[in-house]
Order: structure tokens, then sequence, then C-alpha cells
């Protein structure tokens, strides 16, 4: 099964690195990233804004584990947002080339 998996980054240059070497390391297919997200929060018990990237990350379910250990490896969060989301349906061709691409 297909996931979309969404992980905030701190700034570009994390983000960039994150996602290529989860490409390259062949736990992810694509990501995709999305600048100017504004994330506001709490922790801590104190309510914080940033500013943030956001990946779209396109993986299966098998990949998951390494991907999420390797994202928390990667990530200067004490705790990162790392949230799978299941694709149920979507493209056939693209759906296969993701299952295809990850290793």
């Amino acid at each position: 099964m297909t996931h979309v998996v969404l992980v905030t980054a701190p700034d570009e240059k994390t983000a960039r690195q994150i996602a290529r070497a989860l490409v390259e390391e062949g736990l992810a297919a694509c990501v995709n990233l999305i600048p100017g997200l504004t994330s506001i929060y709490t922790w801590q018990g104190e309510v914080h804004e940033d500013a943030e990237w956001l990946l779209l990350i396109k993986t299966t379910d098998t990949t998951y584990p390494r991907l999420e250990a390797r994202i928390r490896q990667l990530h200067s969060y004490e705790v990162p947002e790392i949230i799978a989301i299941a694709v149920t349906k979507g493209f056939h061709r693209y759906l296969h080339w993701i299952e295809e691409s990850v290793k």
C-alpha cells in the first residue's frame, strides 16, 4: 500500500537534506517540498509560531519503518512531525511507479 508521509522542517536546507537522502536511499519515490508554512503549536507548555517547510513524501507501507527511522536520524527536532496517510485511491500507473521506486 502507498502512503503519503507528512513531515515539517525548520528551513529549506533541512527539508532538502531529508528529501534528497530519502530518495537517494530508496526510501521514498518522490518528495515534494512546500515552503511558506506557518505552524502554531504547543511545546513544553508554551505556544509557539514558526515558519516551516512541509515535505510530502511518497513511500510504501513496507518501507515506512525504515523511512521513519531515517527521518528521525536526519531531523533536528526532538519530536519531529512524521504522519503517514494511507492512499486508498489514485492513478494506478503512478501508484505502481511508487511501489517500483522504493527498495
